[in-house]
């Protein structure tokens, strides 16, 4: 061996493993090497009778504000774009209105090409869709996340969402979010009109949750981490479907307001569970509340096993596969949970197995 070659393989060694310890290996196999899964095109979804005339373009940054244009925010990777698809198709096929729905998909910037191979996906599978990509730089994040109990909750794009209202064209006032393993039964357009007031965020609140199992003992055992809830009536809410107000986020700051419990978790690691604790320090008590049949979450099972679950009681207008257990992977596998049949009809996938609700595409 050369002369001062001995310690390289060592140093890369180290290097590596501090790259897998922060999951940045992992998020560039999964975001750039995994091949992108093809879709058969969806078909052409117009709008029912009394519909407005709408029309939005990305290109006007500064375009007036139209309400009865709906704005919905979804990220897009290789990991999770089955989930993504299936999701759009769902709302289109449920919508009264959706020529007057807008896509804006956030992918993560690290790959040009990957950004075009994604724009494509979205184009060839939904060629009638209005929809904008927006390019997230990773860099925002990297050195603010923690580990947390699943790798798929580190990954710089899952925490996209604390940045919309930066990503966004001002233009746009209003903006649903949702995750990638969802699918919606019902007219989108009663999510979007609900009345917000002053909040800044709504979303179904369950204040039946052990508020203390989001946040490790370290957090509950310091007095000034803990008085952050007192006087509030906190209730826990999943970050996967929300309805957020952009200027009334930008005003106060909201991103900034997150920024800063996630460098506190870098330093006293305070929570487990990836982007949900500092919403739930920042907005928890303070969530205009949504019915529950908006997110019937959970169906993915924990965030380690991913056993099956049940519905929860009352009327579903969306089913939420948070959890380890996607349904997609389940169905692949030929052990899909009970529920996951419903999620199977919106599956555009080339390859799959299932019956969708069009026989013809």
């Amino acid at each position: 061996m050369p002369p001062g070659h001995g310690p390289l393989p060592l140093l890369l060694l180290l290097l590596l493993a501090a790259l897998f310890a922060t999951g940045t290996v992992q998020f560039l196999v999964n975001s750039a090497a995994v091949e992108l899964p093809k879709f058969r095109e969806a078909p052409a979804f117009r709008n029912g009778r009394g519909c407005p005339r709408t029309a939005w373009s990305s290109l006007d940054q500064h375009s007036h504000y139209d309400p009865s244009i709906i704005h919905i925010a979804m990220t897009l990777d290789a990991t999770y774009l089955r989930g993504s698809v299936a999701g759009v198709f769902s709302v289109l096929r449920h919508a009264t209105c959706p020529e007057n729905i807008v896509f804006h998909f956030i992918a993560a910037s690290h790959r040009s090409r990957r950004s075009s191979d994604l724009h494509h996906v979205i184009t060839s599978t939904f060629p009638y869709l209005t929809f904008h990509l927006y390019q997230f730089d990773s860099n925002l994040v990297r050195g603010k996340i923690s580990y947390s109990v699943r790798r798929a909750l580190d990954q710089p794009l899952n925490y996209a969402r604390i940045y919309l209202a930066d990503l966004l064209p001002s233009g746009v006032r209003r903006i649903i979010y949702f995750d990638s393993d969802l699918i919606v039964v019902d007219d989108v357009a009663r999510l979007w009109r609900i009345d917000l007031g002053r909040r800044v965020l709504g979303a179904p609140e369950y204040c039946h949750a052990n508020f203390t199992n989001y946040f490790t003992p370290k957090f509950w055992s310091n007095a000034g981490f803990a008085a952050e809830f007192k006087g509030r009536s906190a209730c826990y809410f999943n970050t996967g479907v929300m309805v957020i107000d952009l200027w009334k986020w930008r005003e106060g700051k909201y991103t900034q307001k997150l920024e800063h419990w996630m460098r506190v978790q870098k330093r006293c690691r305070i929570y487990e569970l990836g982007s949900l604790p500092p919403f739930l320090l920042v907005f928890a008590g303070d969530v205009e509340g949504v019915e529950h049949r908006w997110n019937q979450h959970g169906l993915g099972g924990d965030n380690v096993e991913g056993l099956c679950r049940d519905l929860h009681s009352g009327p579903v207008s969306l089913l939420h596969w948070s959890g380890k257990g996607k349904p997609w992977l389940r169905l692949d596998s030929k052990q899909p949970c009970p529920l996951d049949s419903l999620w199977a009809p919106y599956d555009l996938y080339r390859d799959h197995r299932h019956s969708s609700l069009f026989s013809d595409i």
